[in-house]
């Protein structure tokens, strides 16, 4: 069992920059891939960056390619998104989520989720 927690979200204006955050429980973090979501009003949700376990393989929707970056620590239990260069369409809720069997970009194939964190930018 994992526990995901986000954090980092808020309110900023085009072309600023937010680094979210997501605290995992457990002494097995180290063997989830990580991934993060984002879901707007009206929207289904996308997927944005995942990473493999070790860190070495790192995936990006091409929207955010070259502007947002993943990353992790496995000694915090912590997962990053790294978000520069923003515009108002990245407005969203961000999910971190994890899943024991390697990266993937369809949120369906994902075990454990997060509450969620709110993402607005400002034009």
């Amino acid at each position: 069992q994992v526990q995901l927690v986000e954090s980092g979200g808020g309110l900023v204006q085009a072309g600023g920059s937010l680094r979210l955050s997501c605290a995992a429980s457990g002494r097995t973090f180290s063997s989830y891939a990580m991934g993060w979501f984002r879901q707007a009003p009206g929207k289904e949700r996308e997927f944005v960056a995942a990473i493999s376990w070790s860190g070495t393989h790192t995936y990006y929707a091409d929207s955010i390619k070259g502007r947002f970056t993943i990353s992790r620590d496995n000694a915090k239990n912590t997962v990053y998104l790294q978000m520069d260069s923003l515009k108002p369409e990245d407005t969203a809720v961000y999910y971190c989520a994890a899943r024991l069997s390697g990266t993937a970009s369809l949120y369906r194939l994902y075990d454990y989720w997060g509450q969620g964190t709110q993402v607005t930018v400002s034009s």
